[in-house]
C-alpha cells in the first residue's frame, strides 16, 4: 500500500478516502493515527493525532485492539522516540465528536489555537475527519439556496483545513461515503483516473458531488467484492458465516486522483492487527 501511494499519506494536503460502509475506511484511519506515532525512519511523524468523528458510536473497542497490537509490535520503536515503556498509544490520539458541519467550522479556531500553543514533545501532525458526508446528511434540502449554502461550507471547511495543513505541516485525512450511480449528469461525472467506480457489485460515486471533489487534493477509493474463488492467502472470511463459510471478501485500494501520483491500485486485507497490502 505504501508503494501504491509512493510512501503514504502526504502532509500539507487533504487526502480523501471514499468507500461504502464496511470497506475499511475507518479502520485505515485508526491505523494511520497509530502509525503517525512512529519515528520518520519507520514512516511515521513522531506525532500525535486529532480524530474528529461524526459516525456513532466511535469504534473504541477496535481502536483498543489495534493499539494493543501496535504497542506489542513497536514498543522499542516508541521508546526510541522518547516515550517510556508504559506509554499507551491511545494517549497519542485526541478524539472529539462532531455532529454538524457548522460545529466542525466552529471548532477550527480552537484547533488552530491548540496547535499553535501546544508545547508537547509530540505535536499533532495528523487530523482525521470521519466522516465528512455524515455532517451534511440531514441539514440540507435539495433546493438551490441549500445547495449554495452547502457548497459555501465545503469551501470554508476545506480552506481552513488546507491552511492548517500548510501552516503546521499536517496530514489531513477525511472519509466520505458513496451513493449509487443514477445515470448521466453530475452524479456520474468522471473525475480522476477511473472511468467508473464499483463496490459490492454496484456502480457508485462519491457523496457530496463535484463541489466537494474540488476541495480535496487526493482521493482514494476502497472497494470490496465477495469472491468464492479467491486465493486463500489474500482473502478474509465474511463475518456473516462466522469465518468458516465459502464466502470471502477481497478488497482494493484505488488511487482516483492525486497531483503527485500516477494511477495505481493494490489489494489489501483487514486482520486483527490491522490493514495490510497484499504483495503480488
Amino acid at each position: 500500500m505504501d508503494r501504491c501511494l509512493a510512501g503514504g499519506i502526504p502532509c500539507e494536503s487533504i487526502t480523501e478516502i471514499v468507500a461504502e460502509s464496511g470497506s475499511g475506511k475507518t479502520q485505515l484511519c485508526l491505523q494511520l493515527a497509530l502509525l503517525a506515532q512512529l519515528p520518520p525512519s519507520l514512516g511515521g511523524l513522531s506525532a500525535s493525532s486529532i480524530y474528529l468523528h461524526s459516525e456513532f458510536p466511535f469504534p473504541t473497542r477496535r481502536l483498543h485492539q489495534l493499539a494493543a497490537q501496535f504497542h506489542a509490535h513497536h514498543l522499542q520503536d516508541l521508546i526510541a522516540t522518547g516515550r517510556d515503556q508504559r506509554y499507551d498509544p491511545m494517549d497519542g490520539i485526541l478524539v472529539q465528536s462532531i455532529h454538524t458541519a457548522d460545529q466542525l467550522l466552529d471548532i477550527m479556531p480552537q484547533t488552530e489555537s491548540f496547535l499553535q500553543n501546544s508545547q508537547t514533545q509530540f505535536p499533532v501532525r495528523l487530523i482525521v475527519i470521519d466522516s465528512i458526508a455524515a455532517l451534511f446528511r440531514s441539514d440540507f434540502d435539495n433546493t438551490s439556496i441549500d445547495l449554495m449554502k452547502r457548497s459555501s461550507l465545503f469551501f470554508k471547511i476545506s480552506g481552513k483545513l488546507k491552511s492548517l495543513a500548510s501552516r503546521f505541516r499536517l496530514a489531513v485525512v477525511v472519509t466520505n461515503q458513496v451513493v449509487d450511480y443514477v445515470g448521466d449528469g453530475m452524479n456520474g461525472l468522471k473525475i480522476g483516473n477511473l472511468e467508473e467506480l464499483y463496490s459490492s457489485g454496484r456502480r457508485v460515486c462519491p457523496a457530496l458531488g463535484l463541489a466537494w471533489s474540488n476541495c480535496v487534493n487526493s482521493r482514494l477509493f476502497l472497494s470490496r467484492e465477495e469472491d468464492e474463488k479467491a486465493n486463500n492467502c489474500s482473502v478474509e472470511r465474511s463475518e456473516e458465516d462466522g469465518g468458516f463459510g465459502s464466502r470471502t471478501t477481497r478488497r482494493w485500494l484505488h488511487l482516483v486522483f492525486a497531483p503527485h501520483l500516477a494511477p495505481s491500485s493494490c489489494e489489501f486485507v483487514i486482520r486483527r492487527e490491522g490493514i495490510s497490502g497484499v504483495d503480488r
